[in-house]
């Protein structure tokens, strides 16, 4: 299963995303994110995941161009995700909001693009763009972001081509069971934000238990449970030394035990929006 930091699950079309990534979610332009970006690739990071409206679309493409040049690499093996911003959803502007993020990454194709939120009434023209996209070979593969399961039973309706990922807000207090089942059942791979519930759950007494038992921290530990858990996930941080951290969770395993007690500490807690309760 995942034991480097180049594993990859395989997406319902085929195309190979790497279980675990980088986000740059609230990390403005900048060198500090610029030299986050190249330090995670440099260290064997593959996936980074931005947004429109995290406003550093720009820099990130700096730093892949950097990296490529500086480390030997090549574009194919990077997975750069971005998502279309919520007052672009729409079938003409979804069009023109992919070309705005390849354009400012300064790339040829994203390997992943996401409606960021279900905004009732937009997310459907939306998804149409999004297959277009796809069918013309412009990106490897589409998705959703904080759809909950009525919303991806909508886009089924009528959809061509099913979401190949549904990206939401997932940690120990949110484990979402009935989106991740639905996604399980339709082949829909399911990635996480916020996986450490933006360091609030860095004190809590189990996880402390559970990081002195496999000798982990308490983020590495939250991050093998989701890798556990078949889900694909994206710790934001600009500190080297978390980078690192964060992505030395390959040398151990939970056991089965372990996997349940975290599960059991979901409360439906959210730090996020929710995705039913949209004015934004």
């Amino acid at each position: 299963m995942t034991n480097n930091l180049q594993a990859t699950t395989t997406l319902s079309n085929g195309v190979k995303m790497p279980w675990f990534g980088l986000g740059v979610f609230k990390v403005e332009e900048g060198p500090e994110l610029v030299n986050a970006v190249k330090f995670a690739i440099k260290q064997g990071y593959r996936s980074i995941d931005t947004a429109a409206i995290y406003g550093n679309e720009e820099g990130v493409g700096q730093a892949i161009r950097e990296a490529i040049n500086e480390f030997g690499i090549t574009r194919e093996e990077l997975f750069i995700t971005s998502k279309v911003w919520n007052s672009d959803l729409g079938y003409e502007s979804t069009l023109k909001a992919y070309e705005n993020s390849l354009a400012k990454l300064g790339l040829d194709y994203l390997d992943l693009f996401l409606i960021h939120w279900p905004v009732e009434g937009k997310y459907k023209d939306a998804w149409r763009a999004l297959e277009t996209l796809y069918k013309a070979g412009r990106v490897k593969a589409i998705g959703v972001s904080n759809f909950q399961v009525h919303h991806l039973e909508d886009v089924l309706k009528d959809a061509e081509i099913k979401p190949m990922v549904n990206q939401v807000e997932y940690h120990p207090r949110l484990t979402q069971a009935e989106v991740k089942a639905f996604c399980d059942n339709n082949g829909i791979q399911f990635e996480a934000w916020s996986p450490l519930m933006q360091g609030q759950l860095f004190d809590h007494p189990l996880l402390k238990d559970l990081a002195n038992k496999y000798n982990k921290s308490v983020a590495q530990v939250i991050l093998r449970w989701d890798l556990q858990n078949g889900v694909v996930t994206i710790p934001k941080s600009t500190k080297e030394q978390r980078i690192i951290e964060n992505s030395s969770i390959f040398d151990f395993e939970l056991k089965a035990e372990d996997l349940d007690q975290i599960s059991s500490l979901n409360e439906n807690h959210r730090v996020g929006p929710n995705p039913d309760n949209i004015d934004f």
